[in-house]
């Protein structure tokens, strides 16, 4: 059972799959508490999750605009609230960025993890849900990738993730009273079916939906597609694409489970869908949902991308009850009506 007095701290509660959560949790009865850099996101994004679940649950949400990196912003929060559990997304994310600038993954991505874990220990907070990726299989040996599959990043973004999961178990060990849960997310797409809530990237995204979704509203004139001569069905990598909804639900799973199990000690989960979809079968999707001609630049692979990436999501439908329930199809829709209500993201012009 919920009580709403459980209280949550979420990291990075602004960015796309926090504001997709963060709106799940207040739906399911938690009192939120959002800390966040706005590095990659916009306040913006918050008073849209408040407009999302409407004014009797939005008084259960606070934001702090606070860097993990400064140990004195999570002292402050962690002093004047406590806090049942941490789920916590805030980072850097993207690959290529990563394997050119590595200093500044290391210092977001672990300095910002480490002071966490010292904050949570000092106010005697230990259940996290941590927010990993399918980024540390690497180019598994074979597919679908299990959680109990070797780990090996192939490049520094990964790695922040691997060394993550690592010193998380590493922890657990030494202080057995910690529970965490490690999420390995495959390749989070759509958005809220309301499209008042959806990913806004700053800059040239990264990932292929919001590139596409770019192409489709004017804002880019067409899509690079890295790789076109892959061993797959059309030559495009292969991903395992979940919406983001069905990912936030996975949050809520995972969190229950660290209230009720004794058990749990640090474990992995995969929130995959457990089906590929090439990156031009995702184009197609896209097409139909919008009606829009997305023009297609063929370039070459990028280094460190995998061939061919889909989860097993066994274990977490038998051992948190949870499991995709939406297609490629429904991404593509919630994605565009995202897209077209929302052209330019959060901040409404060019």
């Amino acid at each position: 059972m919920v009580s709403p007095s459980q209280k949550i701290l979420v990291t990075g509660g602004a960015g796309f799959i926090g504001t997709h959560t963060v709106v799940q949790l207040l739906k399911g009865g938690f009192t939120v508490s959002i800390i966040d850099n706005l590095d990659n996101s916009v306040t913006e994004a918050v008073d849209r999750v408040r407009e999302v679940v409407g004014p009797q649950l939005s008084q259960n949400l606070e934001f702090t605009k606070g860097d993990l990196r400064n140990k004195d912003d999570l002292e402050k929060l962690f002093s004047k609230t406590k806090f049942d559990a941490v789920i916590h997304f805030a980072g850097l994310k993207a690959v290529g960025e990563s394997v050119a600038k590595p200093r500044r993954y290391f210092d977001f991505n672990l300095v910002g993890t480490i002071n966490l874990y010292e904050v949570m220990a000092k106010y005697n907070c230990k259940k996290m849900v941590f927010s990993s990726s399918a980024t540390v299989y690497g180019q598994p040996e074979k597919i679908p990738c299990v959680e109990d599959f070797k780990l090996q990043a192939m490049n520094p973004y990964g790695r922040t993730k691997l060394f993550l999961e690592e010193i998380a178990r590493d922890i657990q060990k030494a202080e057995p009273e910690w529970r965490i849960i490690l999420l390995r997310y495959f390749n989070p797409v759509g958005a809220h079916e309301s499209g008042k809530i959806g990913e806004d990237p700053k800059g040239i995204p990264n990932n292929l939906m919001p590139y596409i979704q770019q192409v489709a509203v004017g804002r880019l004139p067409e899509l690079n597609v890295y790789g076109y001569d892959y061993p797959t069905k059309d030559g495009s990598a292969v991903r395992d694409y979940i919406h983001v909804m069905d990912l936030a639900d996975g949050h809520i799973a995972a969190l229950r489970k660290l209230f009720t199990a004794e058990d749990i000690g640090c474990t992995a989960y995969n929130l995959g869908t457990g089906r590929g979809t090439s990156v031009l079968e995702m184009v197609a999707a896209f097409e139909k949902a919008s009606g829009k001609k997305i023009p297609v630049k063929l370039c070459p692979r990028r280094s460190g991308d995998a061939t061919e990436v889909y989860a097993s999501t066994e274990k977490a439908e038998k051992e948190l009850g949870w499991k995709a329930k939406y297609g490629v199809e429904e991404m593509c829709r919630d994605q565009w009506n995202w897209a077209k209500n929302n052209p330019w993201g959060y901040t409404g012009k060019p």
